[in-house]
């Protein structure tokens, strides 16, 4: 999509004659990357809320390499967009970006920047030239003319700006960070942000952060999440990505699936680029990440950190650099589901404070002075509206796909009253079906949404996930389904008044009835797996599900009365 031909309004040479709102000021916010033309779009309606003084046009810069996706961002956003070569033909009072390598034209107006990331972290490549650059630097020229100002989150970024680029010095301005603000403003809503993603509350929610480039995290392991869903029981895990949206402006959303096709069938929940990473951040229990922001963010706000990646391309003395030697780091070729678990059970919410205090001062002033910032640099007085205050993320929207089939691992413990069947399921896309051991069962599972006939003609149970009508339509569903995979042994669905009802290949039909909430008819036909295998009672009998470590309930099994026929017309099992 291309930016279209120049603007008659309302900047243009004869703007007045078709504008609504007598604007005094004129505000241009320079649009380059997703990231950066995001940073400013969740900025700037709080900074200007209500304000019909400030006429606001977005210019497009069309040379960065991961331009793909910004002119659609700015569209939908119901922005005005003109071309970059306008901006030279009209008299801005501000300029505004979240992009510090924009090649401005000459003027008189002054060149607000703001971080799109924490700080000076990160050495990355000029496109301008063959060398690597300090990230957030704008060009001399522009700290030369005294035009640019760059905004801080920490007056240890200025010590840092000034030692690499003397040329900045008295160009800074200490504002804060306000996606820090907002992530702190949601700490508060996280049980809620959790239910939004159909967490559980003893499911532990484990977020994956890459930045972009080689010594990304994905640049670097790019099968990580799959192999974290194939260790983690999924029962007592989800797992989401936090990909840097230069990755998507990059290689484009279809590659990204591709790549991670395996580990989407597992129920990865791959997070949208724009508008849903704050409140997955804040709703996780742990993050793996690398020396990107979001990482960060995470550990300042006490999240236990695993850094399965860490580029050489941090820069020393920073924050970013300061948690890569305190972090721990995860060994990716050992046991995955060891260090998250010793990882959960060390909280410490303020392990990484002094990382935080390296990084982001006097929270939760940010937006009020940003506000200040840009009416000072427009020669506007400010609104005497109330400043600006940080508001919690917007709840996300569930974005994994469904899973379908399972590789379940069970044991039984005889030795309790009632007896204990131990699950652990992982999805049968990145599981393994590990060996037996006495008294431990493994067996594959799908429910009838399973695309792949190969996985269903291989299943030991199939299971239906919508609710049988009625308990006759269940008993025929449960025969149908026998006959048709003559290699299961049992088939479960959902009663309509909870439970699930199981016929088993003998012809028998057990009721399975699970305290707690509703679970689906997986986990209960489970258990009658379990106590079929381990030749456990399965009339009127009760025993113990636990998930893992993690939680018991109890499942009361009992076999309805016999038809007179088995489910192929031979006589019924006594």
């Amino acid at each position: 999509m291309n930016a279209g031909g120049p603007l008659r309004v309302p900047v243009g040479h004869d703007a007045d004659r078709w504008t609504t709102f007598r604007g005094e000021k004129t505000l241009v916010v320079a649009a380059r990357t997703v990231t950066s033309t995001v940073r400013v779009l969740e900025c700037l309606p709080v900074l200007l809320r209500g304000d019909s003084r400030v006429s606001v046009v977005f210019a497009y810069d069309g040379t960065s390499a991961f331009n793909d996706g910004v002119l659609d961002l700015l569209h939908d956003a119901g922005c005005r967009v003109m071309p970059w070569d306008q901006l030279s033909r009209i008299t801005p009072d501000l300029i505004v970006s979240a992009s510090e390598n924009i090649d401005v034209p000459d003027g008189a107006c002054p060149v607000l920047v703001l971080p799109h990331g924490i700080g000076f972290q990160k050495f990355v490549p000029d496109s301008r030239s063959a060398r690597d650059r300090l990230s957030g630097v704008v060009p001399d020229r522009l700290l030369e003319a005294g035009r640019a100002w760059l905004a801080l989150s920490h007056p240890a970024q200025e010590e840092q700006l000034i030692a690499a680029h003397p040329k900045a010095a008295g160009r800074t301005l200490l504002v804060g960070d306000p996606v820090y603000d907002e992530l702190r403003a949601g700490a508060g809503q996280a049980a809620a942000y959790r239910r939004a993603l159909g967490l559980r509350d003893d499911q532990h929610l484990v977020v994956l952060s890459s930045t972009w480039g080689r010594t990304s995290l994905l640049g670097r392991a790019p099968e990580l999440p799959a192999r974290l869903l194939a260790a983690l029981p999924c029962d007592e895990y989800r797992v989401a990505a936090i990909v840097h949206p230069n990755v998507w402006a990059a290689h484009g959303s279809w590659q990204i699936r591709n790549v991670q096709a395996a580990a989407l069938e597992a129920g990865l929940l791959l997070v949208p680029p724009v508008g849903a990473w704050q409140s997955v951040l804040v709703a996780a229990s742990a993050v793996v990440g690398d020396h990107g922001s979001v990482t960060m963010y995470g550990a300042a706000l006490g999240k236990p950190v695993l850094l399965g990646a860490f580029g050489d391309d941090s820069v020393p003395g920073t924050a970013i650099a300061e948690l890569g030697r305190a972090a721990p780091r995860l060994d990716p070729q050992g046991d995955l589901l060891a260090q998250l678990t010793h990882a959960l059970r060390t909280p410490a919410p303020q392990r990484h404070a002094s990382v935080a205090d390296q990084a982001f001062a006097e929270p939760g002033l940010a937006l009020a002075r940003l506000r200040t910032a840009v009416y000072r640099l427009m020669e506007l007085p400010e609104p005497r509206t109330a400043p600006p205050a940080p508001s919690p993320p917007p709840r996300p929207e569930p974005a994994a796909d469904v899973v379908t089939s399972w590789t379940v691992t069970t044991s039984v413990i005889r030795d309790q009253d009632p007896a204990a069947v131990v699950v652990r399921r992982h999805p049968a896309a990145v599981g393994d079906t590990a060996g037996e051991e006495p008294d431990t069962f493994t067996h594959l599972a799908c429910d009838d949404t399973e695309r792949d006939t190969r996985l269903t003609e291989s299943a030991s149970v199939l299971l239906r996930r919508a609710p049988a009508a009625t308990a006759a339509d269940a008993i025929r569903w449960a025969r149908d389904t026998l006959a048709r995979f003559p290699g299961a042994l049992l088939a479960a669905t959902a009663l309509p008044g909870g439970g699930c009802l199981a016929g088993l290949r003998d012809g028998r039909l057990v009721e399975a009835s699970v305290t707690g909430p509703p679970s689906g008819p997986g986990l209960a036909a489970t258990a009658v797996y379990t106590c079929l295998r381990a030749e456990l009672p399965l009339a009127d009998t009760i025993v113990t599900l636990r998930i893992g470590d993690a939680r018991g309930e109890d499942v009361a099994l009992r076999v309805r009365p016999q038809p007179t026929t088995g489910p192929f017309g031979q006589p019924a099992p006594p």
